[in-house]
């Protein structure tokens, strides 16, 4: 991580607020990059903007709904007239996983699914892509999930939308590749955060998650820092429409 330089960079990370994206924008600061962090709730974007500029960075704090919109134009249009470019987007906003069958999945929660989760990335993106043409290019990486690559039936429709955003990532890709803009996804498997570890509280489940890696661990949040460090700096200058799968060999088995 020491040896990315992204001084002169700025990087704009959604869902920025806590968990992975919380340590992305201090990893990010880290490497020499200005942050702009993007969530719900102001305080909490504004507490991560304040250790950003601990470490020397400058930092931008937005309050938006990944799913909406307007909300994302308000985004480009603050990030833009604070900074003036943007080299770095990180779709890393996601809403928690539904628990149960399809069945049981309401027309209300699909589209709140699909909103934030595929719907959200795809517009910041697109809006964002012909600005960062404008400025040489960039880098924009989509989190995605192994469960988008191997689906678990109680995890259907979640699946399903990171699903949709791999594909995206790819025609992304395709498409923006003449302007220097390279795109690419991670697809972190078990990792602890919030989420994880409220659910580990349920019997069973951190053995299961655990029994399920090669490795027969979970990963710290910091462990999935490397591999976004590494899609955001140009050591990857010739990696674009790729999928890095960080799970500790969930895929394996």
């Amino acid at each position: 991580m020491n040896n990315i330089d992204l001084s002169g960079k700025v990087a704009l990370v959604t869902g920025g607020s806590r968990g992975l994206g919380r340590a992305m924008c201090l990893g990010l600061a880290d490497a020499g990059a200005d942050v702009i962090i993007v969530s719900r709730k102001l305080e909490n974007c504004e507490a991560v903007a304040q250790l950003v500029r601990d470490k020397g960075r400058k930092a931008l704090a937005i309050s938006a709904h990944t799913g909406d919109p307007d909300s994302l134009d308000r985004v480009i249009e603050q990030s833009y007239a604070e900074f003036g470019h943007v080299d770095i987007l990180i779709n890393n906003a996601g809403m928690n996983p539904i628990l149960g069958p399809l069945s049981e999945l309401t027309v209300e929660l699909f589209q709140k699914l699909f909103d934030v989760n595929t719907k959200g990335p795809w517009y910041l993106a697109s809006r964002m892509a012909p600005k960062m043409a404008q400025h040489g290019g960039g880098s924009i990486i989509n989190v995605i999930s192994v469960a988008g690559l191997k689906p678990p039936a109680y995890l259907g429709f979640y699946a399903a939308t990171k699903a949709a955003l791999q594909a995206l990532t790819k025609v992304m890709a395709i498409e923006w590749g003449h302007h220097n803009i390279r795109v690419n996804a991670l697809a972190p498997g078990s990792y602890h955060s919030d989420l994880f570890d409220s659910a580990a509280a349920n019997t069973g489940y951190e053995e299961g998650s655990i029994n399920a890696t090669v490795q027969k661990r979970i990963a710290e949040t910091e462990e999935i820092i490397s591999p976004i460090l590494y899609l955001a700096s140009d050591m990857s200058a010739y990696t674009t429409g790729h999928t890095l799968v960080s799970d500790g060999g969930f895929m394996l088995l």
